[in-house]
């Protein structure tokens, strides 16, 4: 038996759980497929799936197995791509996720570069507000703002973003600027709904202030409109008013005020055994945003 193909084929059968899909997929009988998986099960003394009519599931055995199988397998392709020379070149189709605006501001330009620099290259962005499975829906580095929980995936800090009050200038010279949180009551105020869903805003200090809002936006960039057109404040992340930040736009007050600055996290599943594309992409957007001074 040909150990390395049969942890192949084990690890697909894993991965699709049919027999009937791994023998299509690689290219193979169904019978060769079952043949491969009862010989490894030999090997190892114990079984690796639970089959029935309907489904194929792993058993405990098996889960323990695949772990091993893919870091051996990684192994192995990791050393001959190396010996050939392949592991340096990034190829393929990159995939990356990060929330909307960040993803759009920020790692769009990132993303354009590296595949300017590597023209073998593709790229797929997810830009979405909500949790990604980076596993389960195929994605190859991941942008996260906020603390994260425990997990196996690789993460680099590259930065923090701070929740800021802001308003545009001119709009501090009518209104006046307040000085402690209390003093925003007394102001017009463009509540983002999509960020907070709730109307009370909470700073340092054990400060709180529930947001009566004559306006209600169902998006950062609206609320952040509203307040540069000088209608009233905002509350947003740094980040996303950054533009307007540098062209003097938007200020920020209120500032001795805000909460602690939540990391940003550059996020991958593979450790040291990622493909080139991946660390090509990581060591970029790694320097990008920790160049960033907005970001830190």
């Amino acid at each position: 038996m040909d150990r390395w193909q049969a942890m192949r084929i084990f690890v697909k059968v894993a991965e699709t759980e049919s027999f009937a899909d791994t023998a299509r997929q690689m290219h193979m009988s169904p019978p060769a497929v079952t043949r491969a998986i009862a010989a490894l099960e030999d090997v190892i003394g114990a079984r690796l799936f639970v089959r029935t009519t309907r489904s194929v599931k792993m058993t405990e055995a098996g889960l323990r197995y695949l772990e091993d199988c893919r870091r051996i397998l990684a192994d192995i392709a990791e050393s001959e791509a190396a010996a050939g020379g392949s592991y340096a070149v990034p190829t393929g189709m990159l995939s990356v996720t990060a929330s909307v605006m960040f993803g759009q501001m920020y790692v769009l330009p990132v993303v354009t570069e590296y595949l300017d620099a590597y023209q073998a290259m593709r790229a797929r962005t997810l830009f979405i507000d909500r949790p990604v499975n980076i596993v389960d829906e195929g994605i190859d580095v991941a942008i996260r703002i906020g603390h994260l929980a425990d997990s196996t995936l690789t993460a680099i800090k590259v930065g923090t973003v701070r929740r800021v009050v802001c308003g545009s200038p001119a709009y501090f010279e009518h209104h006046g600027v307040p000085n402690v949180p209390a003093d925003l009551k007394a102001h017009r105020m463009a509540l983002p709904t999509s960020a907070w869903a709730s109307p009370e805003w909470r700073f340092a200090g054990d400060h709180r202030v529930t947001i009566d809002a004559v306006l209600q936006c169902n998006t950062n960039e609206a609320a952040i409109t509203a307040a540069k057109e000088g209608w009233g404040l905002t509350r947003v992340l740094n980040y996303q008013i950054g533009p307007a930040l540098i062209a003097g736009d938007l200020q920020i007050v209120l500032g001795e005020y805000e909460d602690d600055a939540l990391p940003i996290h550059v996020l991958h599943p593979e450790g040291r055994h990622a493909p080139a594309k991946v660390r090509a992409f990581v060591d970029m957007v790694v320097s990008r945003l920790r160049a960033n001074r907005l970001l830190n």
